[in-house]
């Protein structure tokens, strides 16, 4: 979009600017107590100013910036806090909390949740996946007591880890298709890496900052919305039923987009077309959303119903112009070409090939906060080296992408919208956040490349 920014300072000179805007934005909200919204808005304008974006083009860099974000988010966060609402009004997320807790029992909850969401987190993006299964936690976080960090971080980890390993994600299939690796081998390793990297990084992690960091629960769930103390909770398979709905619906989209890359279905099928719409995950979490409504309306009426709709969306106001601010900070830093001097200092240091993926993600994820952009960029610029390297094989191009991927996990901070989405939904200090969020993303990152780096060593 702005060729011409990249050339405005050189790499070095563009680093030191995203540090001094990272090291801005933490002093105004946690010193000056300013809020995140406005800050990370100021910064965005100040950055921009810095590195000499023209002036005509300032506000529509932090539009596009804070739209491509929020219209990503916001249906899906919106959508998804019903669903979750209504699951915890009707009595349906202690349902399945129960049940949980009855088969693993509680000492275990923290590690039954955590495998729920790995499965979950198969065909559902890490966003949406959070929100669906958030009420759930915190209902068996409710039960047990305790920070409820102890809970929702092994679940929030295991979204992450299959959001950034395991195709059919977009991230792995997008990197996949750069390198010319095999999607199905690729699903293969990335959940054999998924599985060790979300128990050591996210499960045993989140235990401990469970016992570090007393993290209440929000005040937003312990809501003014009472379910009706006459009415039959639903049962276990129909609370399944829909939080499986938007599953099935979206590996409609996820599978058959797998499939058209592989060559098993034609692009311009339209059958395919429309099921792929169908499986998008905004339209998925309306169809489910309507079809909670209608299983409800037998013990609710409809203006019940229309108040625990409209209680859902209160509180999450907040948390989508929080993080569509925090995409605007990561879209300024992209528009002032920090990603394209980085990389193009990184492409040149003659490391090994698996840990210059691993850097160069890194160094890009760090600086503009978008995993995919990490992902894409890092996979475009390493596949002239991969081409020029003979004899490699398809497992070593499947670890390149793990390794590209756990690069684009580490270090979530200010400039990523995930770190902004996870911190206001748990009402955690951006200090808290840093110390438990950012340190698991971190630990995943690298926990996956280092598995990656010893398999294309041994295969």
């Amino acid at each position: 979009m702005m060729t011409e920014m990249t050339y405005a300072y050189g790499a070095g000179t563009l680093l030191g600017i995203a540090a001094g805007a990272v090291a801005l934005l933490l002093v105004l909200i946690m010193r000056f107590r300013v809020h995140a919204f406005l800050a990370l808005t100021l910064v965005s304008i100040v950055v921009a100013l810095i590195t000499k974006v023209p002036f005509d083009k300032i506000v529509p860099t932090i539009l596009s910036g804070f739209g491509s974000t929020l219209a990503g988010v916001a249906l899906l966060v919106g959508l998804g806090a019903m669903i979750g609402r209504l699951l915890e009004v009707s009595g349906g997320a202690k349902v399945l909390a129960d049940t949980l807790i009855n088969k693993f029992g509680s000492h275990r909850a923290p590690f039954a949740l955590g495998v729920a969401s790995l499965l979950f987190g198969f065909p559902i993006f890490f966003d949406a996946g959070l929100v669906v299964m958030l009420p759930i936690i915190f209902s068996v976080a409710k039960q047990f007591g305790g920070s409820t960090l102890k809970y929702a971080l092994p679940a929030a980890g295991a979204f992450a880890v299959m959001h950034a390993l395991v195709p059919p994600h977009p991230g792995p299939v997008a990197a996949s298709e750069l390198l010319g690796a095999n999607i199905g081998l690729l699903v293969l390793l990335g959940l054999i890496i998924a599985i060790p990297t979300w128990y050591l990084g996210a499960y045993l992690f989140g235990l401990y900052a469970g016992k570090k960091f007393d993290v209440k629960l929000p005040s937003s769930f312990l809501g003014e919305v009472q379910a009706d103390p006459n009415h039959q909770p639903p049962s276990f398979g129909m609370v399944l039923t829909i939080l499986l709905l938007p599953l099935m619906l979206i590996f409609l989209d996820t599978g058959l987009n797998t499939a058209k890359v592989l060559g098993w279905v034609s692009g311009d099928n339209q059958v395919v077309n429309f099921l792929r719409m169908l499986g998008k995950t905004p339209v998925a979490l309306l169809i489910t959303v309507f079809f909670a409504l209608m299983v409800f309306s037998k013990d609710h009426t409809r203006q019940h119903l229309e108040k625990i709709c409209d209680g859902a969306l209160g509180p999450i106001c907040g948390i989508i112009l929080v993080t569509g601010a925090g995409g605007m900070f990561g879209g300024v830093l992209r528009a002032s070409g920090i990603g394209d001097a980085l990389a193009g200092v990184l492409a040149d240091t003659g490391l090994p090939i698996i840990v210059a993926a691993f850097v160069i993600s890194t160094a890009l994820r760090v600086a503009q906060g978008s995993a995919t952009v990490a992902l894409t960029t890092t996979a475009a610029l390493i596949a002239p080296m991969v081409q020029a390297t003979p004899g490699l094989s398809q497992f070593d191009l499947c670890f390149i992408v793990i390794a590209i991927a756990g690069g684009a996990t580490v270090l979530s901070h200010v400039n990523d919208s995930g770190f902004w989405l996870v911190g206001r939904f748990l009402e955690m200090d951006e200090k808290t956040t840093l110390k438990t969020w950012t340190v698991m993303e971190t630990l995943l990152g690298t926990i996956a490349f280092l598995l990656a780096l010893v398999g294309s060593l041994i295969l």
